[in-house]
Order: C-alpha cells, then structure tokens, then sequence
C-alpha cells in the first residue's frame, strides 16, 4: 500500500522503516526537517508538511498518525480533516484518551473520513520482532487496511477489538498492567537493597531473566 505517517520519534521511525521493508510505499512528515531526512535514507519520501503528505497520496488516502496525544494528536487530526477526501482514512496509533477518539470519530465522520484507533506496543524492539496492535473502528475499513497491520504486526499479532475507541480502550488497560509491573520491579529491588545481606542486584535481575515467571 501507499500510506501517509506523521510523526517520526523513535518508534514512529522504527515503524516506518518496518513498512519500507515490507513493501509499502511511505510518504513520511515530522516537524523536524532531520528526522525526514533519515526517514528518506531508509527507503521513504520526505514531506515538509501535511499538505505535502496528503498531495503525494492517491484516494483513498491512508494516513498514520504517531504523534504524542492530547493537544498535538488533535491538532494534527483536525489539520488533515480539512486536507483529505471523503473515504478517506486517518489511523491515530497513539495513546491517546478513548473517550477522545470517540469523539473525532464523530467528527470526522460527518466529512465521510474513516477514522481507526490502533493502540500500538512494542517500543524500541517493534522494528525486529513486530508491534501488538490493538484496532479499533469499523470491520471494512480495518480490511482496507489490513495489509499495513500485518506488516507491522508478528504473526498473530493485531486485533479487532471493537468500534471506534476500543483499541484504545484496551491500550489504556494495556498500560496500567505494563506500568503496574514496572512499579512491582522497583519495589521488589528496593527492599532486596534494603536487606541485610549484600545482594548483588544486577545479578540477581539476570538470574531472573533466566527461566523465572518475573523475567
């Protein structure tokens, strides 16, 4: 496919290089000039704006958003809502609030543009192994655009999970256990400071990654 992505940090990046080498054509825009350039050096078009994005892509267009949420997802959104057509598609992959993301599901639905929510995990190693995508919106479009999940995907590893919002939904559920698990690590290795004995911490977290069930 031909895919519009905005947003290139590290693992917007790493997801466009991800597309590149799957086959896919991607016309890539960051606000800062360098990072286009090394999105370029990797195999993607440079744009120096959305409008350029959205003029280098044939209808219907298909753009990825990868941008931090809140203020700056909305800002991006809105601005490709008045560049795009109608049947035309705008993907948010970040971690943005769902509640958020049912409301410009609405919005850009009154302008006939297709909007998906992919709650998107797989930080700095998503480039080798794959990213776990979780989708939300309507089953055609998701169809539609099924071929860039599985690229970025591993086998087995993108899900439907509902109507617009869900995919963020099960992110945001995503996240708390993710972070939940990171708080019982610091915790854990705060009282094994602590103890009486003198534990050898670095040690200790390399056995553990050595078969336990914490690895």
């Amino acid at each position: 496919m031909k895919i519009g992505f905005v947003g290139l940090g590290k693992m917007g990046l790493n997801m466009v290089t991800r597309l590149v080498q799957g086959g896919h054509e991607v016309v890539a825009f960051a606000r800062t000039a360098a990072t286009v350039d090394e999105a370029v050096k990797i195999g993607a078009v440079g744009a120096h704006s959305l409008k350029e994005v959205v003029a280098q892509l044939k209808t219907p267009r298909v753009v990825w958003v990868m941008v931090p949420s809140g203020e700056t997802t909305e800002k991006v959104i809105e601005e490709l809502s008045t560049l795009l057509s109608e049947g035309d598609v705008i993907i948010d992959g970040g971690n943005s609030n769902y509640h958020d993301t049912k409301a410009r599901a609405l919005r850009l639905a009154k302008k006939n543009i297709r909007f998906v929510d992919s709650g998107t995990s797989g930080g700095v190693w998503g480039l080798k192994v794959g990213y776990c995508l979780m989708v939300g919106g309507d089953k055609a479009t998701i169809a539609m655009i099924e071929p860039i999940l599985k690229t970025l995907a591993p086998p087995d590893g993108y899900l439907h999970t509902g109507p617009s919002g869900a995919g963020h939904y099960v992110k945001m559920i995503h996240n708390g256990i993710e972070y939940g698990m990171m708080q019982a690590y610091a915790e854990g290795f705060e009282i094994l400071k602590a103890s009486e004995y003198d534990l050898d911490l670095a040690g200790i977290a390399n056995l553990w990654n050595r078969g336990s069930v914490v690895r």
